[in-house]
Formats: C-alpha cells, structure tokens, sequence
C-alpha cells in the first residue's frame, strides 16, 4: 500500500478528505471532538521554513495527515497525527511520519517530540511503532486567577535565580528539562536561561524566596482566547516543598488576574510529591496526565 502513496505538502484543498477522517477521532471521550478541523487551514496558510504539514495521497483522498514544527535550532515538534480508519494498518502512517523526521533531520533537529493524552491508547500504540519512545508526563493546574492573592514567600523576578534553581530541581530530571514553547501551544521545548529572562523582561516570571533562598518559580508561556474566556498558560511550576507550592500558586493568581485572564493552566511533573503538594493547597487539578514522547533523529528510526 505505501508504495502506491505520495508524501507532499498538505494543500487547502485537501481541508474535506482531512476533515472526513479527523472530525470524529475523540468523539467518545470529547465533547468538542478533534481539533485539526479548526487548524488545518491555518497550519496550511503557514507552513514555511520551519513548520510543514504533510499529507499522505493515495491519488484517491488523503490517507493521513501530520504537522512539524521546528521549536530550536535541534527540537522538533510533531503534533496533528492522524491516519483515515480505511487505511490503518497498512504502513502508511509510519510512511508519513517518518516524512516528517527526514524534514526537521534535514534542517538540523536532532530530537523529535510529541504530546498524547494518557487516555489515548490508540495514539500511544502509533507513537511508539513509528519511532518515539516515552519522555515524561505532567498534569494541568488551575488555579483561580485572584488579584488579592498574597504569596507568604517574597516574589521577585529574578531569573538568574530561577534558571538555578531549576537546574537542580527534581522537577527539572523528571520533566527532562522541558516546558511549554512561548510560541507553538501544546509544544514543550527545553527551558532555557534566555526563555526565563525574556520572561522576566515581559513580566511574566515569578519567583518565591525567603530566607533559605529560591523555593519554587513559574512563568507565563501566554495567554489566548477560548469560549469567550481569556487563559493565562504557565510553561512550568516548580517547588521545594508545599509552603513553596502555596506561594507559587498564589503568585500565579494573582499574575493571571493582573493580565484579565479568567481561567489559568499551568504544567506541573507528573509526580507523587507534586499532585500532593497541589492537593494540600485544594486548587483545581486535572484528572489525568498528559505523555511526552521523543524521537531520537539521529538514530535509525526505519529499522
């Protein structure tokens, strides 16, 4: 079958053989079902140096479509994975993929990742058989945006001090030192020093301290709009112990309501101390992580 398939460029007219197979992919798990048919046109409208969405063609109708984002100079992001339900099983999804890596391989990635819900057991088989291995997981927070929320720690945007304080967390190894991307959402890049004092720069960055030093930062990815509701996204929360976790939350609230969001998200690990840390200060959680999954380019993934 994948010889008879050609790999190109996603065009906009193929938005109705996409939408025909993608539109119903979660409808027994999401209300609001699949997203691809509300950004296909627009990843096709802005495809470019370093994003490229592809399309497998069967000369009939399209067979599968998948998205790659270059995030860095060596991270590469695949997101929009999906294959026709007529087509499964026959290689051509891994075909695409595998497009896909020799895209961001050729333009100096040396790494791969993508997002699947924890749920979505389907989506973790075929992230696995195309090459991806698993990364991390971390979970939603949402704290309620309060713009008379006090911190017990001192806030101070210091981003010297967040940048070491994150590279000795435990929150850091389990997450394998990623966070949110600022630009792509639902995309997680490695956290930087530059990302945390351009976060600083924009006021965006929050830091707890007290007398024993840094305790715990968050920072403001972005904000968007969704169902007439503005979100604050925070790349990453981080913490020593549960005061800390409650001054960091705190500034949170009070960061989110300083910019008008309504609804806050924040990735925090996907840890036992973590989620009980979170528990304790009985602020909204999500109920189920998300998985991380990476693809070495530099190694073989045909084999």
């Amino acid at each position: 079958m994948t010889g008879d398939v050609e790999i190109r460029p996603a065009e906009l007219a193929d938005y109705d053989d996409v939408v025909a197979f993608a539109s119903d992919t979660w409808a027994d798990r999401r209300e609001d079902g699949d997203y691809i048919p509300q950004v296909f046109e627009k990843w096709v409208e802005t495809d470019g140096p370093e994003q490229r969405t592809l399309v497998a063609d069967t000369g009939h109708d399209v067979a599968a479509v998948a998205q790659f984002v270059l995030l860095s100079e060596h991270e590469a992001w695949a997101q929009g994975m999906r294959t026709n339900p007529d087509y499964r099983g026959r290689g051509v999804g891994s075909t695409l993929v595998h497009a896909g890596f020799d895209w961001a391989r050729e333009r100096g990635a040396t790494v791969a990742r993508n997002m699947v819900f924890s749920w979505n057991v389907m989506g973790l088989g075929h992230s696995r058989a195309v090459g991806f291995e698993p990364a991390t997981e971390f979970r939603w927070v949402h704290p309620e945006p309060d713009a008379d929320a006090t911190p017990d720690h001192e806030v101070t945007a210091d981003a010297n001090a967040a940048w070491q304080f994150w590279q000795d967390s435990a929150a850091r190894d389990h997450l394998r030192g990623l966070a949110l991307h600022t630009d792509e959402s639902w995309a997680l890049a490695e956290l930087t020093r530059e990302r945390l004092a351009a976060a600083a720069d924009r006021d965006a960055l929050a830091v707890a301290q007290d007398d024993a030093g840094t305790r715990g930062f968050a920072f403001r990815s972005r904000t968007f709009d969704r169902d007439e509701q503005t979100w604050a996204e925070y790349g990453v929360a981080a913490w020593a112990d549960e005061a800390a976790c409650a001054s960091v939350l705190d500034a949170i609230a009070a960061d989110a309501a300083s910019v008008g969001a309504d609804r806050t998200r924040v990735l925090i690990p996907e840890t036992a101390a973590t989620v009980s840390d979170v528990a304790v200060t009985r602020t909204e959680i999500g109920e189920e992580p998300d998985f991380v999954m990476a693809a070495d380019l530099t190694a073989d993934y045909r084999a």
